[in-house]
């Protein structure tokens, strides 16, 4: 039997209504459209901007999941921060698609399509509001403020923290839907497994990023609305108890701030007060607050990184500081007209309370990346709000979707245009440069670029221009070195290195080129020791280790060396060159089969070495491959 066509319409239609209001199909579209809009950035590289630190030149990453660097992870301050399983998920990528940038940058790509899915099912869990949260995570998806948390792979952390924060606040709005209102006894709270579940995801995402300290607040704010446990206006019991509820959760955001500060300070992020005062601080605080907001509507430009000024003219921070409380007062006094507002509002002002500039680490005003959470709020108080203007106004059924695919086709075009700044260092730089004033970051990272690619004398333009904006930054003085070693000017070179180490004395990659560039003028001795001091500050400094092994070759200590080689072979065993130095010195010392065995690891890894063959061939064997 044949259906009638328009019966058939009917069903299909039926269907389409049903399956589009599921939450595991719209969570599955949403994190699809996520893959599609941000998919370029799988062919972005790396940047010379932290990804070093993070994975390029990281040993300890590179060599991926071991018991060692495991143990690495959970003891190191390396970056000045304590983030272990960001560590972890890095190495992870390195053991599973190797060195290539691609697996990074898809892993990246992944947890954002994830933390979209989950923004949607948690926001319905908590509101019973399919299509305005969804909404929410199209925004979160697809905002151009969030391409730098994405299509950066040092921040990774950014979206591996959210994804289990994201979750912790699932399992804890599961724990709160089933506690009566009037419930005020601490035991069923603390008997639920779904709060505890929530505190070890909170952990791990703490974990991931200490920036997810504030959360405790977001469960607060979450308390209030949508899940009304409490009004603030007429129930101070259930307040104290949510309160003395939240003391684990407060109690872990405790120890990460302190665990933060000391690694922090230690690596020498936290910027003294003599460098910014404290009112320059809070001045620069409310500014950036207005800023992300401004940013939030009209995110153009967008640049990394934003030069901090030192000090704001004071009518612009006047404005800032009313626009920042003027709406603070307003959302608290249409608290109860509009609960969403006050949630919202409060979302975005204290998940960046931790990155708002009071304790200063380094020297950017503001970051993109910092938005990668916080912006929720903001979209949570546009999209409700959005529903009580239509609501008000009784438009068309059809207008909110029309304004609405107006707004994420915008945000997604966007999206890709800010990606495709993205594509490489140079690519990122130089539109940093064109978009911001007095910008040394940007002047050294676009030099170091150059440099790279051969562009030299062009390089050292971009790090006299950086130095002129701040001519105390050793990163300038110790790239401006290599790049005039480049050119054959070693004196020049060793006068920026020694510039560098009087600025900062800390740098084992400054004691190691110095000590290179020493070496190329036979100064031996002061070579020696440069390299000494480079792995007093890094034992696993692989480059080190090699070229103290060098220096010693020379110099007929064979063992010595023999033993540094090795070493350096144990940091960085995938490099040809270590093994072809290892099995001359091995020669030397007569140890020929296993000079033989470094001979062939190296022609494996370079088949095309002359030099490698020639070695083996003096030996009287024949190359294995």
């Amino acid at each position: 039997m044949v259906l009638p066509e328009h019966n058939g319409g009917a069903i299909l239609k039926s269907k389409f209504v049903g399956l589009s209001s599921n939450p595991l199909f719209v969570g599955l579209l949403l994190a699809a459209t996520t893959l599609i809009v941000f998919w370029p950035v799988t062919r972005c590289g790396f940047l010379n901007y932290d990804d070093p630190d993070y994975f390029t030149s990281n040993p300890h990453v590179l060599s991926g999941l071991t018991s060692a660097n495991f143990i690495w992870a959970f003891t190191t301050g390396h970056a000045s921060n304590w983030h272990p399983l960001t560590w972890l998920s890095l190495m992870l990528d390195a053991q599973i698609f190797g060195k290539n940038p691609f697996g990074p940058h898809l892993t990246n790509l992944l947890f954002h399509a994830a933390n979209t899915a989950l923004l949607f099912l948690l926001l319905r869990k908590l509101t019973a509001a399919t299509w305005r949260s969804a909404f929410v995570a199209a925004l979160f998806a697809l905002h151009p403020l969030h391409v730098e948390s994405v299509a950066w792979i040092s921040e990774r952390k950014d979206v591996l923290s959210t994804f289990f924060a994201l979750f912790s606040l699932w399992a804890y709005a599961s724990c709160a839907q089933k506690l009566k209102l009037s419930d005020v006894k601490l035991k069923p709270a603390f008997a639920s497994r779904d709060y505890w579940l929530s505190l070890f995801l909170f952990a791990l995402a703490l974990m991931s990023k200490p920036m997810v300290v504030t959360l405790p607040f977001v469960m607060l704010l979450l308390d209030w609305w949508p899940l009304r446990r409490f009004t603030i206006f007429n129930s101070r019991l259930m307040i104290s108890h949510l309160l003395f509820e939240k003391i684990p959760f407060f109690a872990l955001s405790v120890i990460s701030c302190v665990v933060t500060f000391v690694a922090q300070q230690k690596g020498g992020a936290v910027i003294a007060l003599t460098r910014f005062s404290v009112p320059d601080r809070i001045g620069n605080a409310f500014v950036s607050y207005a800023r992300y907001l401004g940013k939030t509507f009209w995110p153009e430009p967008l640049a990394i990184p934003y030069p901090h000024p030192g000090h704001w003219e004071l009518s612009l921070v006047v404005c800032s500081v009313t626009l920042v409380i003027g709406l603070s007062v307003v959302v608290i006094l249409f608290a109860r007209r509009f609960p969403f507002a006050f949630t919202g509002w409060f979302w975005f002002l204290g998940t960046l309370v931790p990155v708002i500039g009071l304790v200063q680490v380094g020297d950017a005003a503001m970051a993109d990346r910092y938005t990668y959470m916080s912006l929720t709020g903001m979209f949570v108080i546009f999209a409700w709000g959005m529903n009580e203007v239509f609501s008000i106004w009784h438009l068309p059924k059809q207008a909110p979707v029309f304004f609405t695919a107006i707004i994420l086709f915008a945000a997604g075009f966007q999206t890709r245009s800010q990606l495709a700044y993205w594509q490489d260092s140079g690519t990122l730089f130089s539109h940093t440069l064109a978009v911001t004033k007095n910008n040394y970051i940007a002047c050294n990272n676009l030099g170091t670029c150059l440099s790279v690619q051969g562009e030299v004398t062009e390089a050292v333009a971009c790090f006299q221009k950086s130095l002129e904006i701040k001519p105390d930054n050793p990163d300038t003085f110790y790239n401006l070195g290599n790049a005039l070693m480049k050119l054959g000017d070693s004196g020049d070179a060793i006068d920026d290195y020694h510039r560098a180490l009087q600025l900062d004395s800390s740098r084992a990659d400054l004691l190691n080129n110095l000590g290179l560039a020493l070496a190329s003028q036979k100064k031996i001795a002061e070579a020696t020791a440069c390299f000494e001091s480079a792995l007093k500050l890094d034992p696993d400094y692989a480059d080190a280790h090699n070229n103290l092994a060098t220096i010693l070759f020379i110099g007929h200590r064979f063992a010595e060396a023999a033993q540094h080689y090795r070493e350096a072979l144990r940091l960085s065993p995938d490099d040809p060159q270590i093994h072809a130095n290892l099995g001359d010195a091995l020669v030397k010392l007569g140890e020929i089969p296993e000079a033989i065995q470094n001979y062939n690891a190296a022609l494996s890894l370079t088949p095309d070495d002359a030099r490698i063959r020639a070695k083996l061939q003096a030996l009287g064997v024949p190359a294995s491959n």
